[in-house]
Protein backbone atom coordinates (compact mmCIF):
# COMPACT_ATOMS: atom_id res chain seq x y z
CA UNK A 1 0.00 0.00 0.00
CA UNK A 2 1.24 3.53 -0.86
CA UNK A 3 0.31 6.73 0.83
CA UNK A 4 1.24 10.31 -0.16
CA UNK A 5 2.19 12.50 2.52
CA UNK A 6 3.24 16.43 2.60
CA UNK A 7 6.35 17.45 4.96
CA UNK A 8 8.06 20.38 5.71
CA UNK A 9 11.94 20.79 5.98
CA UNK A 10 12.28 22.19 9.82
CA UNK A 11 15.50 23.93 11.28
CA UNK A 12 14.99 23.66 15.23
CA UNK A 13 15.82 20.78 17.22
CA UNK A 14 15.49 19.55 20.57
CA UNK A 15 13.00 19.28 23.13
CA UNK A 16 11.45 22.56 23.12
CA UNK A 17 10.81 22.58 19.61
CA UNK A 18 9.23 19.47 19.47
CA UNK A 19 6.84 20.21 21.85
CA UNK A 20 5.73 23.58 19.80
CA UNK A 21 5.19 21.09 16.64
CA UNK A 22 3.05 18.82 18.46
CA UNK A 23 1.00 21.74 19.90
CA UNK A 24 0.71 23.00 16.76
CA UNK A 25 -1.11 19.31 15.32
CA UNK A 26 2.98 18.26 13.83
CA UNK A 27 4.74 15.84 14.42
CA UNK A 28 8.99 16.05 14.05
CA UNK A 29 10.73 13.37 12.16
CA UNK A 30 13.58 12.44 10.26
CA UNK A 31 14.29 10.94 7.04
CA UNK A 32 17.53 9.14 7.04
CA UNK A 33 19.16 7.59 3.76
CA UNK A 34 20.50 8.30 0.30
CA UNK A 35 23.63 10.03 1.84
CA UNK A 36 21.18 12.66 4.06
CA UNK A 37 19.28 13.12 7.07
CA UNK A 38 16.53 15.90 6.78
CA UNK A 39 14.81 17.14 9.74
CA UNK A 40 11.08 17.31 9.01
CA UNK A 41 7.56 18.37 10.60
CA UNK A 42 4.56 15.97 9.44
CA UNK A 43 0.58 16.00 9.85
CA UNK A 44 -0.41 14.11 13.17
CA UNK A 45 -3.62 13.28 12.01
CA UNK A 46 -1.60 11.68 8.67
CA UNK A 47 0.71 9.64 10.17
CA UNK A 48 -1.61 8.10 12.74
CA UNK A 49 -4.06 7.25 10.35
CA UNK A 50 -1.50 5.79 8.17
CA UNK A 51 -0.08 3.62 11.20
CA UNK A 52 -3.08 2.48 12.28
CA UNK A 53 -4.34 1.03 9.12
CA UNK A 54 -3.80 -2.34 7.76
CA UNK A 55 -0.18 -2.75 7.07
CA UNK A 56 0.73 0.58 8.01
CA UNK A 57 4.25 -0.37 9.53
CA UNK A 58 5.29 -1.78 5.97
CA UNK A 59 3.65 1.28 3.85
CA UNK A 60 5.49 3.27 1.02
CA UNK A 61 4.89 6.69 2.08
CA UNK A 62 5.86 9.22 -1.15
CA UNK A 63 6.59 12.15 0.52
CA UNK A 64 6.43 15.29 -0.73
CA UNK A 65 8.80 17.97 1.07
CA UNK A 66 8.57 21.86 0.85
CA UNK A 67 11.56 23.26 1.52
CA UNK A 68 14.46 20.18 0.63
CA UNK A 69 17.65 21.92 -1.19
CA UNK A 70 17.81 18.46 -3.43
CA UNK A 71 15.06 16.67 -4.97
CA UNK A 72 11.36 17.45 -3.73
CA UNK A 73 9.89 13.73 -3.96
CA UNK A 74 10.70 10.72 -2.12
CA UNK A 75 9.44 7.51 -1.73
CA UNK A 76 10.51 5.84 2.30
CA UNK A 77 9.60 3.92 4.64
CA UNK A 78 8.43 4.13 8.54
CA UNK A 79 11.31 2.95 10.30
CA UNK A 80 10.49 3.59 13.60
CA UNK A 81 8.32 6.24 15.88
CA UNK A 82 7.40 6.91 19.36
CA UNK A 83 4.21 6.75 21.52
CA UNK A 84 3.24 8.33 24.55
CA UNK A 85 2.91 5.81 26.61
CA UNK A 86 -0.14 7.23 28.18
CA UNK A 87 -1.89 9.28 25.55
CA UNK A 88 -0.64 7.11 23.01
CA UNK A 89 0.04 10.03 20.81
CA UNK A 90 2.56 9.43 18.74
CA UNK A 91 5.59 11.77 19.61
CA UNK A 92 8.53 11.15 16.69
CA UNK A 93 8.74 9.49 13.42
CA UNK A 94 11.57 7.80 11.72
CA UNK A 95 11.60 7.76 7.87
CA UNK A 96 14.27 6.06 6.15
CA UNK A 97 14.41 6.51 2.25
CA UNK A 98 14.40 3.51 -0.42
CA UNK A 99 14.74 2.98 -4.21
CA UNK A 100 12.37 1.65 -5.78
CA UNK A 101 15.30 -0.30 -8.07
CA UNK A 102 17.14 -1.77 -4.86
CA UNK A 103 15.41 -4.65 -3.30
CA UNK A 104 15.18 -3.99 0.67
CA UNK A 105 14.83 -6.38 3.75
CA UNK A 106 11.64 -5.67 5.80
CA UNK A 107 9.82 -7.55 8.68
CA UNK A 108 6.23 -8.13 7.68
CA UNK A 109 3.11 -9.03 9.72
CA UNK A 110 1.98 -12.45 9.98
CA UNK A 111 -1.98 -12.55 10.32
CA UNK A 112 -3.88 -16.22 10.70
CA UNK A 113 -6.87 -16.41 8.72
CA UNK A 114 -9.88 -19.44 8.43
CA UNK A 115 -11.39 -19.00 11.50
CA UNK A 116 -10.68 -21.40 14.50
CA UNK A 117 -8.65 -24.18 13.90
CA UNK A 118 -9.74 -27.61 14.10
CA UNK A 119 -7.40 -28.57 17.13
CA UNK A 120 -8.63 -25.59 19.07
CA UNK A 121 -11.98 -26.83 18.98
CA UNK A 122 -10.81 -29.51 20.24
CA UNK A 123 -9.37 -28.37 23.16
CA UNK A 124 -6.27 -27.51 21.85
CA UNK A 125 -4.03 -24.48 22.56
CA UNK A 126 -3.26 -21.99 19.57
CA UNK A 127 0.19 -20.84 19.46
CA UNK A 128 1.40 -17.60 17.43
CA UNK A 129 4.94 -18.42 17.48
CA UNK A 130 5.89 -15.94 14.97
CA UNK A 131 4.35 -12.97 15.28
CA UNK A 132 6.83 -11.36 12.11
CA UNK A 133 9.02 -12.67 9.39
CA UNK A 134 11.58 -10.97 7.79
CA UNK A 135 11.49 -10.84 3.85
CA UNK A 136 13.49 -9.63 1.19
CA UNK A 137 12.03 -7.97 -2.33
CA UNK A 138 11.67 -4.48 -4.03
CA UNK A 139 9.49 -2.16 -2.46
CA UNK A 140 6.93 -2.23 -4.52
CA UNK A 141 6.51 -5.71 -3.60
CA UNK A 142 5.83 -5.23 -0.19
CA UNK A 143 3.37 -7.46 1.28
CA UNK A 144 0.54 -6.00 3.53
CA UNK A 145 0.77 -8.91 5.91
CA UNK A 146 1.30 -12.49 5.06
CA UNK A 147 -1.47 -14.88 5.73
CA UNK A 148 -1.39 -18.43 7.19
CA UNK A 149 -4.52 -20.84 7.21
CA UNK A 150 -4.22 -22.37 10.34
CA UNK A 151 -7.91 -23.42 10.19
CA UNK A 152 -6.82 -27.34 9.64
CA UNK A 153 -4.19 -27.67 12.53
CA UNK A 154 -5.35 -30.51 14.54
CA UNK A 155 -3.74 -31.07 17.82
CA UNK A 156 -0.21 -31.39 17.84
CA UNK A 157 0.14 -29.96 14.50
CA UNK A 158 1.87 -26.80 13.31
CA UNK A 159 2.75 -25.22 10.36
CA UNK A 160 6.77 -24.12 9.27
CA UNK A 161 8.27 -21.22 7.15
CA UNK A 162 9.47 -23.39 4.90
CA UNK A 163 5.45 -24.67 4.33
CA UNK A 164 4.74 -21.46 3.43
CA UNK A 165 4.37 -19.97 -0.15
CA UNK A 166 5.69 -16.37 -0.70
CA UNK A 167 4.41 -14.14 -3.66
CA UNK A 168 6.00 -13.10 -6.82
CA UNK A 169 8.69 -11.26 -6.22
CA UNK A 170 9.29 -11.99 -2.29
CA UNK A 171 12.05 -14.74 -0.31
CA UNK A 172 11.41 -15.28 3.10
CA UNK A 173 14.80 -15.39 5.56
CA UNK A 174 13.75 -16.87 8.36
CA UNK A 175 15.04 -20.27 9.17
CA UNK A 176 13.12 -22.84 7.71
CA UNK A 177 12.37 -25.33 10.41
CA UNK A 178 10.88 -22.38 12.90
CA UNK A 179 7.37 -22.60 13.69
CA UNK A 180 4.70 -19.93 12.60
CA UNK A 181 1.73 -21.45 14.23
CA UNK A 182 1.22 -24.19 15.99
CA UNK A 183 -2.15 -26.13 18.17
CA UNK A 184 -0.50 -28.03 21.34
CA UNK A 185 -2.43 -30.26 23.26
CA UNK A 186 -4.24 -28.82 26.54
CA UNK A 187 -2.58 -29.88 30.35
CA UNK A 188 -4.86 -32.75 31.39
CA UNK A 189 -6.28 -31.90 35.26
CA UNK A 190 -4.39 -35.09 36.65
CA UNK A 191 -1.59 -33.53 35.46
CA UNK A 192 -1.95 -30.25 36.84
CA UNK A 193 -3.30 -31.91 40.29
CA UNK A 194 -0.25 -33.69 40.26
CA UNK A 195 2.28 -31.01 39.40
CA UNK A 196 0.70 -28.93 42.07
CA UNK A 197 0.91 -31.48 44.69
CA UNK A 198 4.39 -32.08 43.77
CA UNK A 199 5.30 -28.23 44.04
CA UNK A 200 3.60 -28.43 47.11
CA UNK A 201 5.48 -31.44 48.68
CA UNK A 202 8.71 -29.58 47.79
CA UNK A 203 8.27 -26.28 49.52
CA UNK A 204 6.36 -27.51 52.39
CA UNK A 205 7.33 -31.07 53.55
CA UNK A 206 10.66 -30.94 52.18
CA UNK A 207 13.23 -30.07 54.59
CA UNK A 208 16.19 -28.23 53.51
CA UNK A 209 20.24 -29.17 53.87
CA UNK A 210 21.71 -27.57 56.63
CA UNK A 211 25.05 -27.70 57.54
CA UNK A 212 25.72 -27.75 61.30
CA UNK A 213 21.97 -28.18 62.18
CA UNK A 214 21.07 -26.54 64.95
CA UNK A 215 22.95 -23.40 64.96
CA UNK A 216 22.03 -19.74 64.58
CA UNK A 217 23.64 -18.36 61.86
CA UNK A 218 25.53 -15.18 62.83
CA UNK A 219 24.22 -11.48 62.08
CA UNK A 220 26.15 -8.93 60.38
CA UNK A 221 27.81 -7.92 63.49
CA UNK A 222 28.61 -10.93 64.81
CA UNK A 223 30.26 -12.12 61.94
CA UNK A 224 32.39 -8.75 62.00
CA UNK A 225 33.38 -9.79 65.70
CA UNK A 226 34.45 -12.95 64.93
CA UNK A 227 36.31 -12.35 62.24
CA UNK A 228 38.00 -9.18 64.81
CA UNK A 229 38.33 -12.26 67.55
CA UNK A 230 40.42 -14.64 64.99
CA UNK A 231 42.87 -11.85 63.35
CA UNK A 232 43.57 -11.27 67.29
CA UNK A 233 44.10 -14.58 68.47
CA UNK A 234 46.56 -15.13 65.08
CA UNK A 235 48.19 -11.73 66.29
CA UNK A 236 48.93 -13.47 69.95
CA UNK A 237 50.02 -17.10 68.57
CA UNK A 238 52.42 -15.00 66.28
CA UNK A 239 53.95 -12.68 69.41
CA UNK A 240 54.19 -16.00 71.31
CA UNK A 241 56.08 -17.60 68.63
CA UNK A 242 58.34 -14.58 68.84
CA UNK A 243 58.69 -15.00 72.36
CA UNK A 244 59.63 -18.88 72.78
CA UNK A 245 61.81 -18.11 69.70
CA UNK A 246 63.55 -15.57 71.68
CA UNK A 247 63.95 -17.43 74.73
CA UNK A 248 65.49 -20.07 73.20
CA UNK A 249 68.95 -18.74 72.82
CA UNK A 250 68.93 -17.00 76.49
CA UNK A 251 68.99 -20.59 77.40
CA UNK A 252 71.89 -21.52 74.92
CA UNK A 253 73.65 -18.93 76.70
CA UNK A 254 73.23 -19.81 80.37
CA UNK A 255 74.54 -23.27 79.49
CA UNK A 256 77.43 -21.82 78.02
CA UNK A 257 78.29 -19.95 81.71
CA UNK A 258 78.57 -23.40 83.24
CA UNK A 259 81.38 -24.31 82.32
CA UNK A 260 83.34 -21.44 83.44
CA UNK A 261 82.07 -21.66 86.92
CA UNK A 262 83.51 -25.80 86.57
CA UNK A 263 86.67 -23.86 85.63
CA UNK A 264 86.81 -21.31 88.70
CA UNK A 265 85.80 -23.99 91.60
CA UNK A 266 88.82 -26.16 90.44
CA UNK A 267 91.69 -23.64 90.85
CA UNK A 268 89.90 -23.03 93.80
CA UNK A 269 90.44 -26.57 94.48
CA UNK A 270 94.26 -26.35 93.98
CA UNK A 271 95.11 -23.21 95.69
CA UNK A 272 94.06 -25.13 98.59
Amino acid sequence: MKWDMAAEVREQAGKGAARQLRRNGKIPAVLYGQGECLLLRLNSETVTKVLQSRGGSTALISLRIAGAKSKADRTALFRDYQVDPVTGEILHVDLFEVSMNKPIRIKVPVSLVGGMPEGVKEGGVLHHNLRELLVECLPAAIPDSIEVDASPLRIGQGIHVKELTPKAGVKFLDESDQMVVSVAAPMSEAKLEALLTSSAVTEAGKEPEVIGKGKEEPQEGEEVAAEKGAVVAEKGAATAAKGAAAAEPKADKKESKEPKAEKREAKEEKKK
